[in-house]
């Protein structure tokens, strides 16, 4: 465990400095969280959303965080089931069927001001969108953010194996996918 993220920890056990190890734990780790919930959401302003609710369910359960995984892979699973629940709560606002969350992300995509990306990237992310739920959230956090299988496995509480062959699945469907609309 790197040395800030036990610095923080030991704060946010001390009732007197947890306030300021929120603090730091927010601008540790508010960027890196982001993106990744980005990644999942896609929109700039339910990214927003989902963030605030990561970082509050962090507040609330601070007193929960048995250290038997690391701070980043607890602070990753917070956000990727967060992400995640916000998904399936716009599905069932909307009563959207699954094909239709693919859609309904791409639109949000297209349509988002902050979104920076060619057409390259706009390629490449409805190719990310055609895959299910699960493979998506793999590829995505292999290949944007290179994290280790190891650390997949305990943030999506699933086995190496599994993890790798979701990526491999979702490489060669995005490779399709690629390949047929050029």
């Amino acid at each position: 465990m790197q040395d800030i993220d036990k610095h923080i920890i030991a704060g946010l056990k001390d009732k007197n400095k947890r306030d300021l190890a929120f603090h730091q734990l927010v601008s540790t780790y508010q960027e890196r969280l982001y993106w990744h919930i980005r990644k999942i959401v896609l929109n700039h302003d339910d990214t927003d959303d989902v963030l605030q609710n990561t970082f509050l369910k962090v507040w609330k359960s601070i007193d929960n965080f048995r250290e038997e995984s690391s701070l980043f892979t607890w602070l990753y699973r917070i956000a990727t089931n967060e992400s995640i629940t916000f998904i399936n709560s716009k599905k069932k606002k909307s009563f959207m069927q699954m094909n239709e969350v693919s859609e309904f992300l791409m639109d949000n995509l297209e349509s988002d001001p902050y979104f920076e990306g060619d057409e390259i990237q706009l390629k490449l992310q409805k190719a990310i969108l055609t895959l299910p739920e699960k493979q998506r959230i793999v590829f995505n956090m292999k290949y944007y953010d290179d994290l280790k299988y190891d650390d997949m496995a305990q943030i999506l509480d699933t086995s190496v194996g599994a993890l790798k062959a979701s990526y491999h699945h979702a490489a060669k469907k995005i490779e399709h996918y690629l390949k047929s609309t050029d």
